[in-house]
């Protein structure tokens, strides 16, 4: 039997967030891949690791050389299946090769820490990317979660909103840090946003609520 690639969702940063299944997978394995933080935190020396960079192919390459050895496991933030490495991991293994386990994604817990509930949300991404202006337009009771980097952060996301019919009053809460010590929940607007020092890598939640 092939062994099987682990997708191992560690949550939004805190190890408290992290599922047991996650742990129990990152803890067994022989070969493990991540992030930086990732490795520095989860690893252990016995184990073989390999840190993703801007080099996704080094990453790749780690994966082919050594599944056919043992099963690998790569631990990516927050839930596997939100922008996260999975789409590449398809492109280049099969599906059936691959084991997702699922965890706890940052915009899920920015929407926690608001007691606000997220099915009917617009979950889009500002992360290396930029939406659709017809997904990020203005529309009553529309609520939005965004994922930020350092280029469209709450200064600059809020100045697109704008330009898109949302009014300057609308309720902007930035989420930074979530899980650690230091995690802060900043509740303004769009117009106080859009004047005011930007909050990076962060998630904005947007609508009236």
């Amino acid at each position: 039997m092939e062994n099987k690639i682990i997708v191992a969702g560690i949550g939004p940063g805190a190890e408290s967030f992290i599922t047991p299944a996650a742990l129990e997978k990152i803890r067994a394995a022989k070969f493990l891949v991540g992030g930086r933080r990732a490795i520095a935190q989860f690893s252990a020396s016995a184990q073989e690791t390999c840190v993703i960079t801007r080099d996704l192919n080094a990453a790749i390459n780690f994966i082919r050389e050594k599944i056919s050895c043992a099963e690998v496991v790569v631990m990516v933030s927050g839930d596997p299946g939100y922008y996260s490495l999975l789409d590449l991991l398809r492109k280049h293994f099969p599906p059936a090769q691959i084991e997702v386990i699922p965890s706890i994604s940052a915009m899920q817990l920015a929407f926690a820490r608001l007691s606000l509930p997220w099915h009917s949300a617009t979950l889009l991404s500002f992360h290396g990317r930029r939406p659709d202006n017809s997904d990020l337009k203005f529309a009553q009771g529309k609520i939005l979660g965004l994922l930020t980097d350092a280029e469209f952060n709450s200064k600059t996301v809020a100045q697109i909103l704008l330009e898109n019919g949302w009014v300057e009053n609308s309720n902007l809460a930035i989420c930074a840090r979530l899980s650690y010590a230091d995690e802060k929940i900043i509740r303004t607007d769009l117009a106080a946003a859009a004047n005011s020092e930007p909050v990076k890598h962060c998630i904005l939640i947007v609508g009236d609520f």
